[in-house]
């Protein structure tokens, strides 16, 4: 199997960043995502040109045993939150947030530091613990 940090090398070679993958099962299929990311933006060209490069290396060391789709994408405007990066990376922004007791909200991102997220909740700075969490991901009102 491929490792994450060979997939990393390739992604950044064709100008974008990792931000992370996923499986996922949709209708009877498994998905392995690959989420790529940039400041400029990520294009269905580029989509398509990590998944050439990619694809005949996963024929070869495939990141899943069994069968499975293919996908590059970019994580969207409402993306996970899962890995410290990408905490930094959202900073004044807005998020929405699980925790595990089951509370939900909506807040500000104000700062990350030493596994806390500070989340600004209305009046209330709010200081939360990743291991608290649930699930989180930037949060876009339409």
């Amino acid at each position: 199997m491929l490792d994450q940090e060979k997939i990393v090398k390739i992604v950044e070679s064709c100008g974008v960043s990792f931000y992370d993958t996923e499986v996922a099962n949709e209708f009877d299929k498994r998905i392995f995502r690959l989420y790529i990311t940039s400041k400029e933006g990520i294009s269905l060209d580029k989509c398509a040109e990590i998944s050439r490069i990619l694809s005949p290396i996963f024929d070869l060391e495939p990141p899943l045993e069994g069968e499975y789709l293919f996908e590059v994408s970019s994580p969207g405007i409402e993306r996970k939150l899962t890995k410290p990066e990408h905490f930094t990376a959202s900073i004044g922004e807005k998020v929405k947030v699980k925790l595990n007791s089951k509370e939900k909200f909506i807040g500000l991102l104000e700062s990350f530091a030493d596994n806390v997220a500070c989340v600004r909740v209305e009046n209330e700075l709010k200081q939360i613990s990743l291991n608290e969490i649930e699930s989180i991901r930037t949060y876009f009102e339409w």
